[in-house]
């Protein structure tokens, strides 16, 4: 019987989507809260983003994450594009994160993420959307990366 190969553990994580001013920073937000200690998180867009949304802001404030201060980033300023996994988060995000894979080797996941910036309505129906989007991100963060619960004695 073959041996079972267990998947390298991630020690860097990259999130992508198409401006970078609300899912990849909510997403590199999510993920440093719970894992910045031990794995690098940065977060960039396929197109540059003039500053981060400030309904973004508000609803990671919700949970304690101050996202004021960031600065919104493409591809094309990484200064490092060593990552052992790429989190593309819009369509555009994932074409880019294939392409960045023909030149160097991590792993890709697409986590086709709603653009909450597509609803229309009142203040509160945009907060709720991106509720949703921060909800639905802070899932997939803790089922694909679990917190680990230490030694059991």
């Amino acid at each position: 019987m073959a041996p079972v190969l267990q998947p390298l553990p991630v020690t860097s994580v990259l999130f992508a989507c198409t401006y970078n001013m609300i899912r990849s920073p909510m997403a590199a937000a999510i993920m440093r809260h719970f894992h910045g200690t031990r794995v690098y998180v940065d977060s960039v867009g396929v197109r540059e983003g003039d500053e981060v949304d400030p309904f973004a802001v508000a609803v990671m404030e919700e949970m304690g994450i101050d996202l004021s201060r960031h600065r919104c980033r493409s591809f094309e300023d990484l200064e490092d594009t060593n990552f052992d996994l790429i989190v593309s988060l819009s369509p555009e995000a994932q074409h880019r994160a294939i392409e960045m894979t023909r030149t160097m080797a991590c792993e890709v996941e697409f986590w086709n993420t709603f653009d909450p910036t597509l609803v229309d309505g009142n203040r509160e129906a945009m907060l709720e959307a991106y509720r949703k989007v921060r909800d639905g991100l802070l899932g997939r963060i803790k089922e694909r990366f679990p917190l680990s619960r230490g030694p059991t004695v």
